[in-house]
């Protein structure tokens, strides 16, 4: 099968990793993929977000099978487009991908379908939205309605904080049109946890859970970022907190999107937080999380593309999916500003060495005329390792990422420990 991936991040070149191992994939492709898909699958010069253009080279090469992996093309309805062009696709309609693409349409669906969240209210008028803050008080949580790189969020611990991030968002245009509506909800408290779960529309496959860093520094402190770090499995997500969260979160949001007329096929994320009360909804992503999908894959044994095709083809349960029995850590090493202001192009070493102990998933490189890794985003490389234990397999990451160097490389020192 020749097959496309659309996408260029470190998640993008987890799945390319992934995919060509399958005996199934003859040919594999990205677009517009980086400096290290380029070294297992085809570059493809195609925006990510460019859904006509995606599909007339997806046509014009005859592609037997598209992945989209990020959530701005789902959102803009590229499966629906390439599926309309007769091109099977992998992915949420755009009619689905919404679960992700606004933040108050799934909390109308959670409250709808009695599905455990945190308390909100939603607002389109700035003054509203100031008032409720000072009325509720602090610690509170405000988000940008629509898809901000997933930094739409703002965990406020001061009313003054949040009357900032309602600003940002709603005067400021900080995310566009994405902040023009604001979701604002009481802050959950509990240990926060991630489920990927392969869907068909009616059948649903949770992976191994798996927990994010959200925050640029050591001891979670600082702003918030795309992630600096995953682990998987988390060791907070027992077996009756999954039974749980399966009987009253998974199999609930499944059936809520197809009685909505919305059936959802591809993978769906579930961000929890596990609080006193029991498991809740923090937010629903419509694609697999970054950097959570480079540790979750990296614990796969059975071949990803019988599971995208079953997902497409609504037998997802006739497919047997296979995990290691082992712990994965995902270690960032991102440019040093990120996620505000930073460099791009500096070179980078020691990729060689550090990929004899650990697979470098590339996230923001670019290769130079002579073939030089050089920088080229705010996370630039996602080292991951696999063990026997949580412990060893941080060890792990974090031996093999001393080879690796640039100007002004930054990561944390406590993923999986904090």
């Amino acid at each position: 099968m020749k097959v496309l991936v659309v996408g260029s991040g470190g998640r993008e070149h987890a799945i390319c990793w992934k995919l060509k191992q399958s005996p199934k994939v003859t040919e594999l492709y990205c677009a517009p993929g980086n400096g290290g898909i380029a070294s297992i699958a085809q570059c493809v010069d195609v925006k990510a977000t460019d859904v006509d253009g995606m599909v007339q080279w997806a046509k014009e090469h005859a592609m037997d099978f598209v992945m989209v992996a990020p959530d701005d093309p789902l959102a803009l309805g590229m499966v629906d487009a390439l599926e309309a062009a007769g091109i099977p696709a992998f992915g949420p309609r755009k009619n689905a991908a919404v679960i992700e693409a606004s933040k108050i349409f799934s909390k109308n669906l959670m409250e709808k379908y009695h599905i455990p969240t945190a308390k909100y209210q939603t607002f389109t008028d700035m003054e509203e939205a100031l008032t409720y803050v000072r009325a509720e008080g602090a610690p509170i949580v405000v988000k940008a309605d629509g898809l901000a790189l997933g930094k739409g969020v703002v965990v406020a611990q001061t009313v003054a904080e949040a009357e900032d991030a309602v600003r940002s968002m709603m005067a400021d245009k900080k995310f566009g049109e994405s902040g023009a509506k604001v979701v604002i909800e009481e802050c959950m408290t509990g240990p926060e946890v991630t489920v990927l779960a392969f869907a068909d529309g009616d059948h649903l496959s949770p992976m191994p859970s798996s927990q994010d860093h959200k925050r640029a520094y050591d001891g979670n402190e600082g702003p918030n970022t795309g992630g600096m770090g995953a682990i998987s499995p988390s060791p907070n997500y027992t077996p009756v907190v999954a039974q749980r969260c399966m009987e009253e979160i998974f199999l609930p949001t499944m059936a809520a999107l197809k009685a909505e007329g919305r059936p959802f096929s591809g993978v769906l994320y579930f961000g929890l937080m596990l609080t006193p009360q029991g498991p809740k909804v923090v937010e629903y992503n419509a694609r697999f999380g970054d950097p959570e999908c480079q540790a979750v894959l990296s614990l796969l044994e059975s071949d990803l593309m019988d599971i995208l095709m079953a997902c497409r083809g609504g037998t997802l349960d006739k497919v047997d999916i296979h995990w290691k029995d082992a712990a994965a850590c995902c270690l960032v090493l991102a440019s040093g500003g990120y996620p505000q202001s930073y460099q791009k192009g500096y070179p980078i070493s020691g990729l060689d060495e550090a990929g004899k102990t650990a697979v470098v998933f590339h996230a923001g490189t670019k290769l130079d005329e002579n073939g030089q890794v050089l920088t080229n985003g705010g996370r630039v490389l996602g080292v991951t390792a696999t063990g026997q234990t949580l412990e060893h397999a941080i060890d792990r990451v974090y031996a093999s990422a001393k080879h690796i160097s640039f100007t002004d490389m930054h990561f944390r020192t406590d993923i999986g420990r904090a």
